[in-house]
């Protein structure tokens, strides 16, 4: 009896990780993206993340937390997102500018791209290209999620990256994922522990399977990106960030949340998303 007690406790064992993606954050406190207030919008959606999670083991900022890579920009996330009483780890998309970034982070350990929770091991990968839309692995990274995987074999693995490695079903996203996805797929498949695959940068929920690896996406902090769309579009939807967590046994469970009373006009005369 006592072993099945054992057993069982440590199957319900898990981590509890919040992910807050393409905050779009400006120098200017006031700035707009597509005619919505990032800031403000960002600022909601901590609330609403502190209302519903009472114990948060990982804070994920899963790219594009500036619009405009300023320190500013950078240094007012990381003030806004303190309020969360948990760690946290930032990983790059393709508006946000490395060096500033690292400035911000320096003495910290926000930029540390493998951390182990529980059973799990959570390893991020910067498919940002230096002023490019799309993303792309070198094989810097590459290594990193060989080396992170390979040594870590009884470890269940969550994957993370900005861009999409997948087809999303969105035509004008088509051209600005992962340039090689293949090669990451290569790394992955190489090993039978890798869970996970989660990403930001496509402002909308995505969860699919690729054989036993769940395929996952979330919403933006800020202003959505419609489903299926052919050609650029906004979605009215809220903002939001998922949930996920993480069970030693290897399951997970994830969901997103969104805030709510979120009005604003969209202005597409404002580019750059």
């Amino acid at each position: 009896m006592p072993d099945a007690l054992t057993k069982s406790t440590a199957v319900d064992r898990s981590v509890l990780l919040v992910q807050l993606s393409d905050s779009h954050l400006f120098a200017d406190a006031a700035g707009k993206l597509l005619g919505m207030d990032t800031q403000d919008s960002l600022q909601r959606v901590i609330e609403r993340v502190l209302q519903e999670q009472p114990q948060i083991d990982l804070v994920l900022a899963s790219g594009d937390l500036s619009q405009d890579g300023s320190v500013a920009s950078y240094q007012r996330f990381r003030d806004m997102t303190a309020a969360i009483p948990a760690p946290a780890r930032w990983f790059p998309g393709n508006h946000d500018e490395v060096p500033a970034m690292q400035a911000t982070c320096v003495g910290t350990d926000l930029l540390d791209p493998v951390i182990d929770l529980g059973n799990w091991r959570v390893t991020l990968l910067d498919s940002s290209i230096p002023g490019a839309v799309p993303g792309y692995l070198d094989d810097r990274q590459l290594a990193l999620l060989a080396r992170a995987l390979s040594e870590a074999p009884d470890r269940h693995h969550l994957i993370c990256l900005h861009h999409h490695p997948v087809s999303i079903g969105c035509k004008w996203m088509e051209p600005i994922g992962v340039r090689n996805r293949d090669a990451l797929f290569a790394v992955l498949e190489r090993f039978s522990n890798v869970r996970a695959v989660l990403w930001g940068h496509i402002h909308q929920e995505f969860d699919q399977l690729r054989g036993p690896i769940r395929l996952l996406a979330s919403p933006s902090t800020c202003v959505q990106f419609v489903p299926g769309s052919e050609e650029f579009q906004v979605d009215k939807s809220a903002p939001g960030y998922r949930w996920l967590r993480l069970f030693d046994d290897g399951r997970l469970e994830t969901g997103v949340s969104r805030v709510t009373g979120i009005t604003f006009e969209i202005d597409y005369a404002i580019k750059g998303y």
